[in-house]
């Protein structure tokens, strides 16, 4: 334990919230793998200044494991913390506190520590670390990263993605997607609505339709109840307008998100949106009105994670958890889903709650990294036999 938290101490130290580089943390993360003789490479973003880290330890051969972390946090301006959110604290209640600690410094710092002891271990099969920038902005670094692996490393190693989890394994996330629509309308006094078009009521109507579509996917029986809301849902959670009471807008803006069941895909639900607004602008023109409305992606589509194709990572997790360890579906977005979509074998297993994660004074109980590294220590010691496909 020494170990993990003093390694989890120089990670919550680097600031990489999103708006920032992580080139420091991956720069940290080299040195000390080349420590003990593991060599990582660097998967750049396209500005240069944050990069993803494969590394592998162990044989160049099939099978092996990828233990996946994001290294970048939330920010914390804004935040009511207690104490400097980038220096680790222990409160002395069996919690150690910092930005990062359970989303997901803790995952990674458990992974560290047991690189002495893998590097000198006889393993049969290799264990890899695939560490990503920008997963909090819409997992937008774990792409490149997933290809080179795929591509140069393996296809064939299973992927445990540490979310926290507690460590109970998960093995089915909705997929997401962030949105911005435009309304464009036409300016006039609001004494005469027959001259202009209001940009805000159009987008109301907008708004209204969405939640609507959420409720009809529920109607139509597209449920899946493993997930603690078991429809697809839509939230529209911010919206801007106007620049008078008595002025008809020209413009309103509203942002939203779709988080969708793993059974169901973004383009078929935003299908019905992007139909109402076809019709919509129909309708407007029939009556002389002018209206435009614009909508784009504010990241990615961020796959979910189906409940398949997942029986021996699934297996061999469960073998090295303590007993009276289940399955669990969370409505969360992670990378895992990206790794799926590759062909590979993922779940979703970390240390911490997601209770805490994004939150002033996040923390990780010590008792979950005590969990998390005896189970990194069993499936070290799992993977010291060959792999038999």
């Amino acid at each position: 334990m020494t170990n993990v938290t003093a390694l989890l101490t120089q990670l919550v130290a680097f600031d990489t919230t999103s708006s920032e580089s992580n080139l420091a943390l991956i720069e940290f993360v080299e040195r000390y793998l080349a420590d003990y003789g593991v060599t990582a490479e660097r998967v750049m973003s396209p500005c240069g200044t944050k990069a993803n880290l494969i590394a592998r330890i162990g044989p160049d051969a099939p099978g092996g494991v990828m233990l996946s972390g994001h290294t970048d946090v939330v920010p914390v301006v804004g935040q009511p913390w207690s104490s400097d959110p980038f220096t680790l604290r222990d409160g002395g209640d069996g919690r150690l506190y910092g930005r990062g600690t359970c989303d997901m410094k803790g995952f990674i710092a458990c992974a560290l520590a047991m690189v002495p002891t893998w590097a000198k271990a006889p393993l049969k099969q290799p264990i890899y670390f695939g560490f990503s920038y920008d997963e909090e902005i819409g997992c937008v670094g774990a792409p490149s990263l997933i290809k080179r692996f795929y591509e140069h490393y393996s296809t064939t190693a299973h992927v445990i993605v540490g979310e926290p989890t507690s460590m109970q394994p998960v093995v089915a996330q909705k997929g997401a997607t962030n949105l911005r629509t435009t309304v464009i309308g036409r300016e006039a006094h609001s004494s005469q609505v027959n001259q202009g078009t209001s940009a805000i009521h159009v987008a109301a109507r907008l708004v209204t339709f969405i939640e609507d579509t959420m409720a009809a996917l529920v109607e139509e029986g597209r449920v899946d109840e493993a997930f603690n809301v078991p429809h697809t849902s839509l939230h529209v959670g911010k919206i801007k307008g106007g620049t008078a009471i008595n002025i008809m807008a020209r413009e309103c803006q509203f942002e939203w998100e779709i988080r969708h069941l793993p059974t169901e895909t973004f383009e078929e639900v935003y299908g019905r949106f992007s139909d109402y607004c076809a019709t919509l602008s129909e309708a407007l023109s029939a009556q002389g009105k002018t209206v435009e409305i614009i909508t784009e992606p504010l990241n990615v589509t961020v796959p979910g994670l189906a409940d398949r194709d997942n029986q021996q990572v699934l297996r061999l997790a469960q073998d090295h958890l303590p007993d009276g360890c289940c399955q669990h579906a969370v409505a969360y977005a992670t990378e895992a889903g990206q790794f799926q979509g590759q062909g590979l074998q993922t779940i979703i297993l970390g240390p911490g709650s997601i209770a805490q994660a994004h939150q002033p004074d996040e923390y990780i109980e010590t008792a979950q990294l005590d969990e998390c590294s005896a189970f990194m220590q069993r499936l070290g010691s799992a993977l010291e036999t060959p792999y038999s496909g």
